[in-house]
């Protein structure tokens, strides 16, 4: 529209879109962009055309044409072909402060041309100069997203035609990769196994035509298409042969009056084609981006797509290659089955709710459960992970550490919201899976439910406090009272008093705290140290303070969180008895009698024995001195600077013992370091589970019970990942080069 004011108006031209006839002949256009620029009488149409172009992306000025609608006549359309035709606009709007110009190609306006249509006039009615644009009667316009075919691709809403600028269309027919469907659809007589792979073939054909179809019918019984140029007489009609299941074309005319292969109208792509065509590529490519596909789409085909059709066309494709995320809950009850089956002693639980949709599912394999018990440490670590997946959820997981402080993934759940009622059927389910009779630690984060229910289900365990978790809501707490140096600082010094094995060393890590702030300190003594200090923790943890000590199971779960749910839960399946088998032969080639690391532990610790004087007792304790003096009493395995206890390896104090009085070291040593317990972890093996998504159908078996997705899915917007740590401790200090204080630099320094 243009906007006069002294020989001004605004224009606001308009471009992709299509008129719609009225039944009294008026046209309204509809669809497609708009922007605005003003005009006056001295602009140049050349000048005019160069600023359109550049709006909407066209390549060629000499290609466009340009009309509007004289004041009150919405039924003629007048042609702007040179200047004066410009100026004339201006003046023929008399006071109007707006006019509409509709902007499109001139061949597809002249494709178009048909001598029954409202004539198109330029501004001093030279016939010869019109050029009519297409026009869809409004009674005549079909929406194809009712139909009753539920495998209709273009039925949907997701699945609606994709946009195709018009001089892309015309350059479509030099690309190699749409004339391999020239010949798609061959005529009348010719057969299709079904109405999809007729819908398949016929936007193959219009893609490699250039032309754009509608629906006139489409239904699981019949579909008849026409050209979408209204007066064109390009028709095919396909319906059922009778007693058959076979699809026949009935009828076809093959002519096209709006120039059909010669000009390109648009393109009857959608989503769903577009993900059938890159499902190859993104299958060699997982990391396929939206952006590339959108370049290889309008490269090869001519097609051009913005990043939310690539990003949607992506999703199909992968539901294409992957299967059905909500048929895979569908099938849960039999994948269930399926690992009981393959993998004898295991545990698979599925639960719903009462509308049948997923609740939460419990797995633990044998071969996981039987290496905990055989060969790891009492000791699990309790964690969870969001599932940026379609239905999201999230995963809780229970892992262990092996004699050689490898992940051992002991049980996984995934459930649909990690809440104090999930965690405690979590912790339910693992109890009766791994049936241990001895006290487990467990290492996780501090949350009231959580506690509470390992307390009941596990008959008072030890429990130790996620140092991460409780850093940063340290961290987090103080956060605005404090400047970020004097936040680190604090942190540091409870990580200090957290690894402090005596009291006197705890006590000194909180008096640095206290003398950065008293509300500190006293936020740290009432914390429960008892659950996170090793000054005061009774269980064992063996120096272990975090809770994400299973940063390898996962970093499995970020690649397979967005699959289908049973794909996801066979992807680690698939990991885990991977790493059984690989850590099998790995340690069959060991010599040593404790796991490589352990080795190189107590060989450091040897070493440090050398320099240390041993005053001999006749009893089991003795007095070493070095750096410090301590006290070790062979019997009980116990050492005053609490290593041997923390560690489950003697110290150093401990070893110039065993070196002066005769006794080997190794016999000191927990037995879940050596290497006959560590290859007993890993003596069992997980078996695969063939036909993860395909159950086989028996017909005299029962109904299979029906499972659908949970009601949450993903949020708009890129997901949220978790982070392995919130707390940045290794970052450099400021200080002040003035001052030489800590927390500020020379420009801020208070001091003068």
């Amino acid at each position: 529209m243009l906007a006069v004011a002294s020989k001004k108006v605004i224009a606001i031209c308009q471009s992709g879109g299509e008129f719609v006839e009225g039944k009294d002949g008026t046209l309204t256009y509809t669809g497609g962009e708009a922007y605005a620029v003003d005009v006056d009488q001295q602009t140049q149409l050349r000048d005019f055309k160069f600023e359109v172009a550049e709006m909407f992306n066209y390549n060629n000025v000499d290609t466009m044409t340009l009309k509007y609608f004289l004041p009150g006549n919405k039924k003629t359309l007048i042609t702007v072909s040179k200047d004066k035709d410009l100026q004339r606009m201006i003046t023929f709007l008399g006071d109007s402060t707006t006019v509409d110009i509709f902007i499109f190609p001139e061949e597809i306006a002249a494709a178009q041309n048909v001598s029954n249509m409202p004539a198109s006039r330029s501004s001093h009615t030279t016939a010869s100069e019109g050029v009519v644009p297409a026009v869809v009667p409004a009674d005549d316009v079909v929406d194809t997203t009712q139909t009753n075919d539920p495998n209709d691709i273009s039925a949907c809403d997701d699945e609606s035609p994709l946009a195709v600028p018009p001089l892309a269309s015309i350059e479509a027919k030099h690309h190699k990769a749409a004339q391999q469907w020239e010949n798609a659809i061959t005529g009348v007589d010719q057969r299709f196994n079904s109405f999809s792979e007729f819908r398949e073939a016929l936007q193959k054909y219009s893609i490699a035509h250039g032309f754009a179809y509608k629906y006139k019918k489409n239904d699981s019984h019949r579909v008849s298409v026409k050209c979408k140029s209204v007066l064109c007489p390009w028709r095919i009609y396909a319906s059922r042969l009778s007693t058959t299941q076979l699809i026949c074309i009935k009828k076809m005319h093959a002519t096209h009056t709006c120039g059909g292969a010669v000009v390109k109208a648009g393109y009857q792509a959608t989503r769903g084609w577009v993900g059938s065509i890159i499902k190859e590529k993104l299958k060699a490519s997982p990391n396929y981006k939206p952006k590339d596909i959108a370049d290889d789409i309008r490269r090869e085909y001519g097609i051009q797509l913005n990043y939310s059709q690539a990003w949607r066309a992506k999703e199909i494709a992968k539901e294409q290659l992957q299967g059905s995320y909500k048929e895979a809950y569908n099938q849960l009850p039999y994948f269930c089955e399926k690992i009981i089956e393959t993998n004898p002693g295991s545990f698979a639980n599925l639960m719903t709710k009462d509308d049948s949709s997923f609740h939460r599912l419990f797995v633990a394999f044998h071969a996981s459960i039987i290496g905990f018990q055989q060969g790891c440490r009492p000791l699990i670590f309790l964690d969870s992970t969001p599932l940026n997946s379609k239905y999201q959820g999230t995963l809780l997981a229970a892992t262990a550490a092996d004699g050689d402080d490898g992940v051992f993934p002991v049980a996984f759940a995934v459930v649909d919201a990690e809440e104090d009622d999930n965690w405690r059927w979590f912790l339910q389910e693992l109890k009766s899976a791994v049936l241990v009779t001895q006290k487990i630690t467990f290492v996780a984060d501090f949350q009231i439910g959580l506690k509470e229910s390992l307390a009941s289900i596990f008959d008072d365990p030890f429990h130790a406090h996620c140092l991460s978790y409780l850093a940063e809501k340290l961290n987090k707490d103080l956060k605005g009272q404090f400047s970020h140096e004097a936040r680190r600082l604090m942190v540091n010094d409870l990580f200090a008093a957290a690894h402090a094995p005596r009291l006197e060393g705890f006590h000194q890590c909180a008096e640095n705290i206290k003398a950065i702030s008293p509300e500190a300190y006293n936020w740290v003594l009432q914390s429960q140290p008892e659950h996170w200090a090793n000054a005061f923790f009774g269980g064992s943890r063996y120096n272990h303070m975090t809770s994400n000590f299973g940063q390898l199971f996962y970093s499995w779960v970020s690649e397979a969180h967005k699959l289908p749910i049973t794909q996801m839960v066979d992807m680690l399946r698939g990991k885990m008895m991977e790493l059984i088998y690989k850590r099998r032969v790995d340690s069959a080639q060991w010599v040593t009698r404790l796991t490589p690391s352990k080795e190189e532990k107590l060989s450091k610790e040897t070493l440090k024995a050398r320099s240390l004087q041993v005053l001999l007792s006749r009893g089991s304790t003795f007095e070493v001195r070095g750096e410090s003096v301590d006290i070790v009493d062979v019997d009980h395995w116990d050492c005053s600077c609490k290593a041997w206890q923390l560690t489950g390896l003697p110290c150093c104090h401990a070893i110039a013992v065993f070196e002066c009085i005769g006794k080997n070291v190794y016999d000191y040593c927990s037995s879940y370091f050596t290497v006959e317990t560590y290859r007993s972890a890993y003596a069992e093996s997980i078996h695969p589970v063939p036909n993860v998504d395909r159950p086989v159908q028996i017909e005299s078996a029962p109904v299979p019970v029906t499972v659908t997705p949970p009601p949450t899915k993903r949020p708009p917007g890129r997901p949220k990942m978790k982070q392995a740590e919130a707390i940045d401790l290794a970052r450099r200090q400021l200080q002040c080069s003035k001052c030489k204080g800590l927390g500020h630099n020379k420009k801020t320094c208070k001091k003068s």
